[in-house]
């Protein structure tokens, strides 16, 4: 096992273009690192440059303290999990797990080991006879994580794995793979486009926007503390919404009336005329159902409810509102670099599932004031966000993986 080290790492192609641009990141020993974004934001360039079968145009890639940059694939003694299965449709599960240890020409009795020992950890033992064909998705790809396990690397690459399963098998594979990472305590990076993916498995995530590096943290501190207007549509789902907003004093008018500031938002958004409220889903209640206590702390209004979905324990609202047309403009191209649906000058509510509130009918919602994000729509960055709140959210979760790792290295000897 193995830390890993980028620095300032490029990727450029023959038209000159940095598919990854000046990467700078350390990933440690045990880790469970996870890269995500959008289509062509780099995260399986970046890999594939970690693993040796891409080219780095600059920068060092440090593995176990050694520089990789001229080794071949074979030598970084890393395993690779792709998308794709890359099984051997001809080979038993037991051949295609022992594949690896065939090729460096492993004894007999180490062969049988290690692949029953893998085959166990992924409850493969009963199938070690059969062929790929007569597997299910999910067993394939525990078929391919464990021709992965037998070969004693430093670290584990995992290229999309899941995105050839369907809703179901990703959710089985998701505990799985995150199981097994703990239990081996091996480095692992784990590229995907899919942010459910990344906020459940990781102990930090990497989100890259066009080969740049936007925030490496915590899932939580990317929730609760994103340091821009991407990461903070990108990670959430549904996705935060961002409501414009015009600055007087310490209140904010919004299309849904006014949000007041305490002292200190209010001076980091000073000097501005139009800024965008983040408010995610969830800080919305139906206003009729929230504690008379804590209604001080937020602000109450009335909306037209556009569309309404119930989906048994919990529910959302969906309420359109007027934005001007620079912001308009400035949402549907954040939705055309997130890969996602047009996002609508509307705002997505999060409302509990007994709430009574029904679509074409004007309704009272209540919003937390305390949780809202302001953003710069010029240059996306977080004017309110509490740096050392979201560096201790980070702390917490590393302390957190060192006792995995080291408990789960206790175990195993």
């Amino acid at each position: 096992m193995a830390s890993i080290e980028m620095r300032n790492i490029v990727k450029k192609y023959g038209d000159g273009f940095p598919a990854v641009n000046d990467v700078s990141m350390d990933i440690a020993d045990g880790e469970f690192m996870i890269l995500v974004g959008p289509s062509g934001c780099g995260k399986s360039t970046l890999l594939r440059m970690i693993v040796g079968l891409e080219d780095i145009t600059s920068g060092d890639m440090v593995i176990g303290g050694d520089r990789v940059n001229d080794k071949a694939p074979r030598e970084r003694n890393l395993s690779m999990v792709f998308q794709n299965y890359a099984l051997y449709p001809h080979l038993s599960v037991f051949e295609n797990i022992a594949f690896p240890l065939r090729l460096a020409k492993a004894p007999e009795d180490e062969v049988k080991r290690k692949v029953t020992e893998a085959s166990n950890v992924l409850e493969l033992g009963e199938h070690l006879d059969r062929r790929p064909a007569n597997l299910s998705g999910g067993q394939r790809q525990r078929v391919a994580m464990g021709r992965a396990i037998v070969r004693d690397a430093d670290a584990f690459l995992f290229d999309e794995p899941l995105s050839n399963l369907d809703a179901k098998l990703r959710g089985q594979m998701r505990t799985e793979i995150s199981r097994l990472q703990r239990r081996l305590g091996i480095t692992t990076v784990y590229v995907t486009h899919d942010q459910t993916e990344a906020m459940t498995l990781g102990d930090r995530v990497c989100v890259l926007r066009k080969g740049v590096i936007q925030q490496v943290a915590s899932p939580r501190e990317l929730y609760e503390q994103p340091v821009n207007l991407f990461v903070a549509g990108f990670i959430g789902s549904p996705p935060m919404n961002f409501l414009p907003a015009t600055v007087s004093g310490t209140t904010l008018a919004t299309p849904f009336g006014p949000i007041e500031l305490d002292a200190s938002r209010a001076d980091k958004v000073t000097g501005k005329d139009l800024v965008l409220v983040g408010v995610r889903p969830e800080y919305f209640e139906d206003a009729s159902l929230v504690d008379e206590t804590k209604k001080h702390v937020g602000t109450t209004f009335t909306a037209q409810v556009d569309v309404t979905e119930w989906l048994g324990d919990s529910q959302f609202a969906y309420i359109p509102y007027e934005a001007p047309a620079a912001v308009d403009a400035q949402l549907k191209e954040l939705s055309r670099e997130l890969d996602s649906d047009q996002l609508r000058t509307q705002a997505i509510v999060s409302i509990d599932s007994t709430s009574r509130i029904r679509e074409g009918r004007e309704a009272e919602f209540w919003l937390d004031a305390r949780k809202i994000h302001v953003f710069d729509p010029e240059s996306g960055d977080n004017l309110t966000r509490d740096a050392e709140a979201g560096a201790e959210l980070t702390r917490m979760a590393a302390e957190d993986r060192t006792d995995q790792v080291a408990q789960a290295r206790g175990e195993a000897s």
